[in-house]
């Protein structure tokens, strides 16, 4: 049960903490003004951006008062919280609550329910009531306000007007609709760099971007992978046909490092052996002379993979054949890398 007092022993100020450019309120016609509630105590709210108000609260009673405070109204009532509120005041005291009013930031864009024939609302009305506990249970309610709501988009094309237009509430709802429309085109334009970078466009996009290129796009590479290789298949590209160039593929393809440490075995090798074999005329005999046996145009290629690192052997059987000379021949060796263990002794010192 609530029961209100005759006089009331408690002061309240709503002010609000954003002073809006526009004011909706001041542009009602007389005709309409005639049938709607007055406005009291308005508040624009912008959907997505938080807005505040502060209510001052004074005790004028010669009594402390153990207030709690409640807001409601048509507004769905998670679009309001009450912060800073003072539990008890003592005769003669103030203090400050503040309430915070978050609209969601698709409000404008959700669909519209059979109940609202009108459209979106843009129009709530609400109300705070500060309520003093009774030793008997009952809640007394000391002293309530109204205020009035108003929804409205924020524009950025208001930015491009002069104060004059800027201030008029239907120039702001008007421009949002070109906004709304013109706005996800120009936020594309402005990120189109993005999109053509294989690192950091949306996978949809590779496709396009490899074929671009001209590079084929491979179910066995992983997704970074690709990105990798189409970014860098102009690179790829010259130097085709050469160690240089199958070293730099075979790095892209496997992920082992592309350079070693002075006195380690590389993780990617390529020894050469072109031999032009025993042709006559040519070959001299001696005592490196040797008949036959040799492979005009062949390389061996040697990779060590580090512990759990699994390597495809098809994989890099494919990357191979692609960049290889078409004359070339090739042997191919996966060899397991050794594994460095520190020196565990003592380390010694000389003076």
């Amino acid at each position: 049960m609530t029961l209100a007092l005759d006089h009331p022993a408690l002061s309240l100020r709503f002010t609000p903490m954003d002073v809006p450019v526009t004011r909706p309120w001041e542009e009602r016609s007389p005709t309409l003004a005639a049938n709607l509630p007055a406005v009291v105590n308005p508040l624009v709210l912008y959907p997505g951006e938080p807005t505040e108000a502060a209510i001052l609260v004074a005790n004028e009673s010669d009594r402390p008062l153990d207030l709690s405070v409640v807001v409601g109204g048509d507004f769905p009532t998670e679009w309001c919280q009450v912060l800073r509120s003072q539990p008890t005041l003592a005769p003669g005291e103030g203090s400050t609550a503040i309430l915070l009013f978050q609209v969601p930031a698709d409000y404008f864009e959700r669909a519209v329910a059979p109940a609202e024939p009108d459209g979106l609302p843009l129009e709530y009305h609400g109300h705070l009531r500060c309520l003093s506990a009774n030793p008997g249970g009952t809640a007394q309610l000391v002293r309530a306000i109204e205020f009035t709501l108003y929804l409205r988009p924020r524009s950025l094309y208001l930015d491009f007007l002069p104060d004059l237009y800027r201030e008029v509430d239907f120039v702001g709802r008007l421009l949002k609709v070109f906004e709304m429309a013109f706005e996800p085109d120009v936020r594309t334009l402005d990120g189109l760099w993005a999109y053509l970078n294989p690192r950091l466009a949306p996978a949809g996009m590779l496709p396009f971007l490899a074929h671009w290129v001209g590079w084929p796009l491979s179910s066995d590479l992983s997704l970074d992978q690709q990105r990798d290789l189409i970014a860098r298949a102009l690179e790829i590209y010259r130097w085709r046909g050469t160690q240089r160039g199958l070293r730099l593929s075979l790095h892209l393809a496997t992920g082992l490092p592309l350079h070693t440490p002075d006195g380690e075995e590389p993780a990617i090798a390529i020894q050469e052996t072109f031999g032009s074999g025993l042709v006559l005329g040519e070959t001299h005999l001696g005592p490196e002379a040797i008949i036959g046996g040799t492979k005009p145009f062949h390389f061996h290629v040697t990779l060590r993979q580090p512990p759990g690192f699994a390597i495809d052997e098809a994989l890099i059987r494919k990357t191979i054949e692609r960049e290889k000379p078409a004359f070339c021949t090739y042997e191919l060796a996966i060899l397991s890398a050794a594994v460095r263990v520190p020196p565990t002794g003592p380390i010694a010192t000389v003076a």
